[in-house]
């Protein structure tokens, strides 16, 4: 496997690894990790892989996506008991 690093320069997607496999399989993962507790093996995933570069574009986008609905939930769900505790 070559990483974003190697004299091949894959080409890199921000805040994500992408490494491209000696098969020609592109992988990429997060460099960090998603901010908020998901469950094992939902969305959003931490590692991806795909076929071509566009399609791991895609994949990562989705990820992103689910991530920051989740995040938007939480903290929904954070100020919906905070002003119920008010209100109390």
């Amino acid at each position: 496997m070559e990483d974003a690093g190697s004299a091949t320069r894959t080409p890199a997607i921000p805040g994500w690894r992408v490494i491209r496999s000696d098969a020609g399989r592109y992988w990429a993962s997060r460099e960090r990790p998603f901010p908020n507790d998901t469950i094992w093996g939902d969305p959003p995933f931490r590692t991806v892989d795909a076929d071509t570069l566009d399609d791991l574009k895609a994949k990562v986008e989705r990820q992103e996506e689910v991530a920051e609905q989740a995040a938007s939930r939480t903290t929904g769900e954070a100020v919906g008991r905070a002003a119920g505790e008010e209100t109390s």
